[in-house]
C-alpha cells in the first residue's frame, strides 16, 4: 500500500479578465486584457461558462470512482446539477457523515489530467457550491473509489473539518498582485535622490573606467528600489485590513511583481474590499493592481490527508 500525501488545496486558477481605469470599472467579454500602467484588473470565472472538455473514456461500473471537490457543512442530501468533470458534465451530489459532507460526481478510477478543461470544471463545482455554503476546497484529482471510503475519510478527519469550517464560516477568499514598471521607478528614483543623479551623470561624463561608478550606482538603485516596494506593500496591507480578516503574501512571480497576497474576506464586508482595492489603485497611479475572487480559501486551509492507495 502506497501512501498519497494530498493538501486540501487545488491546481492554480484559471484567469478571467475585468479591468478598471481611474475608478471606472469596464468588463471584458471574453479572454484576458493585458493590464496597462496605473490601472486595476479585476479577474473573475464566468458564471455559467461551460467550455467543451476533452472526451474521456467511458468506465464500466467497476472502474466507476469518486471524484472530490470539497468539504461543506449538511445534514441532508444535496444536488447541484450537473457542474462536474466528463466529456458530459457529471452530476454533482453529496456524500454524508454526521452533519457534513463532501461534494462529489461520479468518475472513472483514472489519474484526472490537470487540463484547462477539468480545472475548470473543479473550480465552476466549487464555486456554485460556495454560494451557499462554506467550503473546503480539495486538491485538483482527488477520487475515492467508494461512498464508504468517502465517509471512511469524513470520519476520520471529522474534527479537523468541523474546526475549518467553524473558522471558515461566511468567508472567501480574494487574491491580489501589484506590478510596477521598473524602469519608470528607476527614473523616478534618479529624479528624488541627488546621489544617484550625480553618479548617473558621472558614468555618462566619463571616458575611462567607470566600473566603481557603475557598481556604486547599482548599490545605490537596488537600496531605493527596495525601500518604494517595501512601503507600497506596507501600504496596501495597511489599507486593506480593515476589510480583511487576515492576509497572506506567496511567492511573487517576475521582476515586475512586488505583492502576490491573498486575503481572507468576510462575505458582509466583499463590497468594501472592493472599493479599497479600487482606491489603492487611484492612489498610486504607477501601479498595476490585479485582484481576484471571490474564491474558497485555498491559502488559508491547511489540512494533510494520508490516503491510502491500493
Amino acid at each position: 500500500m502506497a501512501k498519497k500525501q494530498t493538501k486540501t488545496r487545488a491546481a492554480a486558477r484559471p484567469k478571467r479578465a475585468r479591468a478598471t481605469r481611474s475608478g471606472v470599472v469596464e468588463r471584458i467579454s471574453g479572454g484576458t486584457a493585458a493590464p496597462a500602467r496605473g490601472k486595476l484588473e479585476r479577474v473573475r470565472m464566468p458564471a455559467q461558462a461551460r467550455p467543451p472538455r476533452t472526451s474521456t473514456v467511458p468506465a464500466d461500473e467497476s472502474n466507476e470512482g469518486k471524484y472530490v471537490y470539497c468539504i461543506i457543512k449538511s445534514e441532508r442530501p444535496l444536488r447541484f446539477g450537473p457542474l462536474g468533470l466528463g466529456a458530459e458534465p457529471a452530476d454533482v451530489h453529496t456524500v454524508h457523515y454526521r452533519d457534513i459532507a463532501a461534494v462529489v460526481s461520479n468518475t472513472p478510477m483514472v489519474v484526472q489530467d490537470p487540463t484547462r478543461d477539468n480545472v475548470l470544471a473543479h473550480q465552476r463545482v466549487n464555486e456554485t457550491v460556495m454560494q451557499q455554503h462554506t467550503v473546503i476546497p480539495m486538491s485538483f484529482g482527488t477520487v475515492f473509489k467508494t461512498d464508504d471510503d468517502i465517509m471512511e475519510l469524513l470520519r476520520s478527519a471529522y474534527d479537523a473539518f468541523t474546526d475549518v469550517l467553524s473558522k471558515m464560516l461566511g468567508k472567501f477568499e480574494f487574491g491580489l498582485k501589484v506590478l510596477w514598471d521598473r524602469d519608470q521607478i528607476i527614473r523616478e528614483i534618479e529624479e528624488e535622490d541627488e546621489d544617484i543623479r550625480r553618479l548617473k551623470g558621472e558614468i555618462s561624463s566619463q571616458k575611462g573606467s567607470t566600473y566603481f561608478a557603475r557598481m556604486q550606482y547599482g548599490r545605490l538603485v537596488d537600496a531605493a528600489l527596495q525601500t518604494k516596494s517595501e512601503q507600497y506593500v506596507a501600504d496596501t496591507f495597511a489599507a486593506l485590513r480593515g476589510a480583511s480578516v487576515a492576509a497572506r503574501s506567496n511567492k511573487l512571480i517576475g521582476e515586475r511583481m512586488i505583492l502576490n497576497a491573498a486575503f481572507l474576506v468576510n462575505r458582509r464586508d466583499a463590497r468594501e474590499f472592493d472599493r479599497c482595492v479600487k482606491a489603492l489603485g487611484a492612489r498610486y497611479d504607477k501601479l498595476t493592481y490585479k485582484y481576484t475572487g471571490p474564491w474558497p480559501p485555498y491559502n488559508f486551509v491547511n489540512i494533510r490527508l494520508k490516503l491510502e492507495r491500493a
